[in-house]
């Protein structure tokens, strides 16, 4: 009998060694390889594709045809935001995300509410019983999903074949197994052998299919690195234990945009959509309190009101702190290092926390001047209005700088009920400053703001 083939994989990357190593020289990473068996030597012949047989042919590209329907209504309108306006026909996407975030929970009920197409629910996580009351739980039910609880692929394509599904949703990818590898579900080899057969079985038959993943601790999908090349959308599912909202953000996507984000309200009935952020992340308050201001903010294409919180006081124990909950720590320290270099306003000697209500996190540069202003208010413990609104970037010599589409950022504000928006001098062209219900007030330094609101 031939001796059965073995390789070295490191858990961390998928970088493949003929011999174990300590540290992984594409990740650098130390002790991470571990061996697998990678093919039976009765079936090294074994390895074809799993669909059916048919070749392709070199064709030009304006000889390639387009189906009529090219994208797929989900029923889900923030999951089809996030995808890009729908599910292209033959895509496979990966959803990443901590435990009991709601993978789970947002593909069984996108595959409930699906009426018109028949689902595969591929589960190997849970038995028939358990999905059963779980979408007693979501109040949804519909005749045309069928559920599969399998981990072997070869079953798993023989259902398939039978069924003719118009999608297929795997929980999760982790927990698939194939006969071609030796090592056990899990394993690098594994995880990257089942995907691979997901996605020839994909763009062969044009079936989209979504792949739930599990993470790592330190957050990045659990298996190689290429299988998040393999597949065409990368999706993480966000969201703080202690708040109810959820974050559906796409890190990949081969047909559309990666700046798009859905929100999601989980409910006992659920995941429900939030059609309108801006309400949610405004926090209600009835005294009017220092240390708050409010950042209009653009997603993708989609213009939040985002509070921002700080708090300002005397450290108390040498160093002090900085923190910031929702925003980046390091952009807080340049921003706290413009306010003493370039205002003069003395803050090294302060602890400083910051805080983006509603648990979420914020990339948008327009935000800098909410933080600012937050910080200055609690400093001097000087509350600011809360019909007043900011929509501007702060460069590192105090200038406060224009940011893109001001005018969508000013309609949403309006939209809310807010009286005045404080925007950079360089974004006024073209604008009425006193259009509608919001004045608009330009400003060039943060000298300016300060003076304005605080006197």
């Amino acid at each position: 009998m031939s001796k059965l083939k073995t390789t070295f994989f490191c858990q961390n990357c998928g970088a493949q060694s003929a011999k174990w190593i300590g540290k992984c020289p594409s990740c650098n990473e130390w002790n991470t390889y571990v061996e697998e068996v990678v093919l039976k030597p009765t079936q090294s012949q074994a390895l074809q594709s799993i669909t059916s047989g048919r070749t392709s042919k070199p064709q030009r590209i304006d000889e390639i045809t387009l189906s009529e329907d090219q994208r797929i209504d989900t029923n889900n309108n923030e999951l089809n935001r996030v995808l890009g306006g729908g599910l292209v026909a033959g895509s496979i996407i990966l959803i990443g995300g901590e435990p009991g975030i709601g993978k789970s929970t947002l593909m069984l009920q996108v595959a409930l509410t699906i009426k018109n197409l028949k689902v595969l629910y591929i589960s190997g996580e849970e038995s028939g019983q358990q999905i059963r009351m779980r979408a007693e739980r979501l109040g949804m039910t519909n005749a045309n999903c069928f559920i599969l609880t399998e981990t072997s692929t070869q079953n798993i394509f023989t259902h398939i074949a039978a069924l003719e599904p118009n999608m297929v949703v795997v929980d999760s990818i982790q927990t698939l197994n194939t006969s071609i590898i030796e090592s056990s579900a899990g394993s690098v080899s594994q995880i990257r052998e089942c995907a691979a057969e997901m996605n020839r079985y994909a763009k062969d038959t044009g079936v989209p299919v979504f792949l739930i993943g599990h993470i790592t601790k330190d957050g990045s999908i659990a298996g190689p690195k290429v299988l998040e090349h393999m597949v065409d959308t990368v999706l993480q599912f966000e969201g703080d234990r202690n708040h109810g909202y959820r974050i559906l953000r796409a890190t990949k996507n081969r047909f559309g945009s990666t700046s798009e984000l859905g929100i999601f309200e989980m409910q006992n009935t659920g995941l429900r959509e939030v059609s309108n952020p801006s309400e949610i992340l405004l926090s209600q308050r009835d005294d009017n309190l220092s240390g708050v201001a409010i950042a209009s903010t653009i997603e993708g294409l989609r213009p939040m009101l985002i509070e921002t919180q700080a708090l300002v006081s005397s450290a108390a124990y040498g160093t002090p702190q900085r923190s910031a909950t929702g925003f980046d720590l390091r952009r807080l320290g340049m921003l706290l290092a413009v306010l003493e270099k370039r205002c003069g306003f003395k803050l090294g000697a302060k602890d400083v926390f910051l805080n983006i209500a509603g648990g979420i996190k914020v990339d948008d540069p327009a935000i800098d001047l909410a933080v600012v202003t937050s910080i200055l208010s609690s400093g001097e413990d000087i509350p600011v209005d809360p019909k007043v609104c900011f929509a501007a970037e702060v460069g590192l010599s105090g200038e406060i700088r224009p940011v893109n589409r001001i005018d969508q950022r000013i309609t949403e504000a309006e939209k809310l009920g807010f009286e005045k928006i404080i925007i950079s001098k360089y974004n006024q062209k073209g604008l009425v400053l006193n259009k509608g219900g919001i004045q608009i007030i330009p400003v060039n330094k943060i000298e300016e703001v300060f003076s304005k609101l605080f006197g």
